[in-house]
């Protein structure tokens, strides 16, 4: 199974951005030493890790400790030995959306919008969705994105990375 694996990290100037070889990591905390790495000082580290166009897993530090994961599929732990490491430990249900509330697209007036499921019924996304609320992405939001037909992992991280200001650093690695 192909991926792509991209560290966005914020220090005081700005974003920058680089690729993450996960190639030989053993387990999650060999990655997040990886992510670290990037930038140790990063005051935000994100890493971005797309699988055959069909899954995204987020992991997230802050000031280099507490990892926190998303990932958009949980049969990614089924289909690879990377989706193991990364989601294979995750807990089957998103943190972050109250019980009982539906994730909803964002309202954008057109009515076929309305009628779509925000989530991929096919889907199972796991760990922590609200891993981006504070940076103005919602649990809503991600999961909405995540589960809209026809979004591929990147489309999500490019439009996640628009609302971040760092999506140039993100692309400009895809060009490599």
């Amino acid at each position: 199974m192909s991926y792509f694996a991209a560290a966005a990290v914020r220090v005081e100037g700005g974003w920058s951005a680089d690729e993450v070889s996960l190639r030989g990591a053993t387990d999650i905390d060999e990655v997040a030493d990886r992510l670290r790495d990037v930038e140790p000082d990063a005051d935000l580290s994100l890493l971005f890790v797309e699988a055959d166009d069909a899954y995204l897993v987020i992991l997230r530090l802050d000031e280099g400790e507490d990892l926190r994961i998303f990932g958009s599929d949980s049969a990614y732990a089924e289909e690879s030995r990377l989706g193991a490491l990364l989601v294979g430990d995750l807990k089957t249900s998103v943190t972050g959306v109250e019980d009982g509330d539906e994730p909803r697209p964002a309202a954008t007036g057109g009515d076929e919008d309305a009628e779509q499921p925000a989530v991929d019924p096919e889907a199972d996304p796991v760990g922590d969705a609200d891993i981006l609320a504070d940076l103005g992405i919602p649990a809503q939001k991600l999961l909405a994105l995540c589960g809209h037909e026809g979004m591929l992992p990147a489309d999500v991280t490019a439009e996640i990375c628009e609302v971040l200001g760092c999506v140039d650093e993100i692309e400009a690695l895809r060009e490599v």
